[in-house]
This record gives structure tokens, C-alpha cells and sequence, in this order.
């Protein structure tokens, strides 16, 4: 009933008098109906002009509180909605195209990027096997940018370039202060996500689980994998935030449309089982002992960098912002991701994110 109430008022306040009027007039009709019929005395006759009095003066106050409601509620949307950064169009590239695995960091940080400063772009699924996306190229790892026909890589480097064209007024930013916190993506930052996605075999299946949900379509069947036994070969292809190919075999099975209904479950399987051994040999490698421990230290390490503002940037996402934003966005939902937001103070500030990188800049290859 009060969501109603408030519609109501809301629509009185956008009609203004016309809302009024309307019951004024079928009040003016029945008073005048009573007077001429003779059959209410004048006790009703004032009975009727005091509650067209009052309910004139109620609809008036029902205007101006729907009035006040819609200003309050487009103050406060105003307030929490950062735009994005606004590229003229001289400044945007005609053609760009990015070489990725969906899941990979890396490749997540560019979009990241070219999302916040909405730079359309087409998106190349690559084969993490064959690579045969990348065969023109020798430059075999991904992300690769294609900006107007000139190559880009590194993600670093790509975002680099890209900032260099498309901004048109210098940052506000403390260069050396967003520097300092992109390398500490890189170098800290992402080591964290694999040992917490696939820590236990019920988290290592729900991320299997999520990536094959938001996959597109590939031709490698799992079983190829392995064909050599080669165990650094697989953990280098499974892992999709570590190892000199930055790869992500679990997104790859997620892209199996080749696959029959059997093959993706024992792919899923198989491919959970091998990412919780690898994670285990990720913890030693970087001297973590207890995993969650060491996402939520590093959550809390970022917000402390924030020094109470929105962004590192200040009142606007920098490209340290972005960057952090990025390398997360792939576990966000994941249980491990839930549980960062819900047991450090990064869930804000990642809101803030969401809202100020909005939609995806992604357009139909």
C-alpha cells in the first residue's frame, strides 16, 4: 500500500493540478447534485466543501512529498553513479581488437580499461593449445591488441599506449603513487587468486562450474592435454594467472562446444582436480601459508592505500583503480570473491567500480 501511496504522489507531482482537479470537480458535482436534489440539508452541504477543502489541501501535500521523494531519489543516484571518462571521438580508435582468454587477469585488466573509457572493442577467443588465433603473430601470449592494424602487447604496456592516445588532459593522478600500486598488481596482487579459487575441491569445481557458464565455444578436447605427460606443460596451460603463458585452460573448457555432455564433465573433473594441485604448488612457490588470510591482507593493504577517498585516483578512477578492478572482477562472484567482500572493507569501493566502468565497451566481431 505505501508503494502505491507513493506512485500516486509521484504522478500528482508530475501532473500537477490536473491531479487535483479531477477529484475537485466529481466533489463540485455531487455537492451541487445534493443542493438541487433538496435532499441533504445544509450540515451536508458544509460537510462536503470542508472535505473537498481537505482533500484538496492533501493532494497538495501528496504532491509535494511525491516532489521532494523524486528529487531526494535523483540526488541520491547522482551522488553514487561515477560517470565514465568521456573520449572525444578524433581521440577513439576506428578499429580495435583484443586477443584473450575471458578469464585471464590480465586480459581482464585491458578491459577493464577500455570499459571505463568506453573504447569499443572486438573480442578474439584465442585457442590456448594451438594458439592458431595468434599465428600471424610472434608474439604468442595474450592480451594482443590490434589498435588501426599497430600490435600491442602486455597488458601494462597496451593500457599504457592506449592512455597516451585517448586522454585529453593530463592525469590528476600521483604518477608515482599509481605506478607503485600497478606493478603491486602484477608482482602480488594476482599470485593471490588461484590458490583461493581452487584451494579446496568444492571451490576448484564451483569455479569450473562458473567459467564453463560464461564461456564461448572452442575445438580442443580435454584429453589432449595430457597427451605428453608432461606435468609443467599442463600446470603452464591450466593455470589462468600464473606461468610464462599466462593461459586459462578453465575458461578454454568453458568454450567447448565440442564437447559431448560426458566430455564436459570429465573435463570439469579432471580439470578441478588438476587446478587444486596446481594452487597447492602456487602457495608454495610464493610463501603463502594460509590463502584467504593472504587475499583479505591484500584487500585491506588496497582500501589502506585508498586513505578514505573513492578512488586512488581521488574523486575518479586511475589506471591503478582499474587495475586492481580488473584482476578481481574474474573471482567477484566466486566463493572466494564473497568472501573478500564480506570479510575486509573492498566491498565499497568495488561498488564504486562497478558503477563507475558500467557496461561493457564490447561490440559483435
Amino acid at each position: 500500500m505505501k508503494r502505491v501511496s507513493r506512485i500516486v504522489a509521484l504522478y500528482r507531482a508530475v501532473n500537477g493540478t490536473t491531479a487535483v482537479s479531477a477529484p475537485q470537480h466529481r466533489m463540485s458535482t455531487a455537492a451541487q447534485y445534493s443542493t438541487s436534489s433538496n435532499k441533504f440539508s445544509a450540515r451536508y452541504n458544509w460537510l462536503f466543501n470542508n472535505l473537498l477543502t481537505d482533500l484538496s489541501g492533501r493532494t497538495a501535500a501528496h504532491a509535494v512529498a511525491g516532489t521532494m521523494f523524486f528529487s531526494v531519489a535523483a540526488t541520491t543516484l547522482t551522488e553514487e553513479v561515477h560517470a565514465k571518462e568521456a573520449v572525444p571521438i578524433e581521440l577513439r580508435p576506428k578499429e580495435l581488437v583484443l586477443y584473450q582468454y575471458e578469464a585471464c587477469p590480465f586480459c581482464n585488466k585491458v578491459k577493464a580499461f577500455l570499459d571505463y573509457y568506453d573504447l569499443p572493442y572486438k573480442i578474439i577467443e584465442v585457442n590456448p593449445i594451438s594458439k592458431k588465433e595468434l599465428k600471424w603473430s610472434d608474439y604468442k601470449k595474450v592480451p594482443v591488441v590490434m589498435v588501426d592494424g599497430e600490435q600491442m602487447v602486455n597488458s601494462s604496456d597496451i593500457i599504457d599506449k592506449l592512455f597516451e592516445e585517448v586522454r585529453s588532459a593530463d592525469s590528476t593522478s600521483d604518477p608515482d603513487e599509481e605506478s607503485k600500486w600497478r606493478k603491486w598488481v602484477d608482482d602480488h596482487l594476482v599470485h593471490m587468486l588461484s590458490p583461493n579459487i581452487y584451494r579446496n575441491t568444492s571451490e576448484a569445481l564451483e569455479s569450473f562450474d562458473y567459467i564453463t557458464s560464461h564461456g564461448k565455444l572452442g575445438s580442443i578436447k580435454y584429453q589432449n592435454l595430457n597427451r605428453s605427460g608432461n606435468e609443467k606443460a599442463v600446470e603452464l596451460i591450466l593455470s589462468p594467472y600464473t606461468g610464462s603463458l599466462e593461459s586459462s585452460l578453465p575458461d578454454y573448457i568453458g568454450r567447448s562446444g565440442n564437447f559431448s555432455l560426458t566430455e564436459r564433465i570429465t573435463a570439469k573433473y579432471a580439470g578441478a582436480a588438476a587446478m587444486y594441485f596446481v594452487s597447492k604448488k602456487l602457495k608454495k612457490k610464493y610463501n603463502i601459508t594460509d590463502e584467504r588470510a593472504a587475499l583479505y591482507e591484500a584487500a585491506e593493504t588496497w582500501v589502506d592505500a585508498l586513505k578514505g577517498q573513492d578512488f586512488l585516483g581521488g574523486s575518479n578512477p586511475n589506471l591503478a583503480d582499474l587495475a586492481v578492478y580488473g584482476v578481481l572482477r574474474p573471482i567477484r562472484y566466486l566463493k572466494s570473491g564473497k568472501d573478500m567482500v564480506e570479510n575486509t572493507h573492498i566491498g565499497d569501493w568495488y561498488s564504486r567500480m562497478e558503477s563507475a566502468v558500467g557496461v561493457s565497451a564490447r561490440i559483435q566481431a
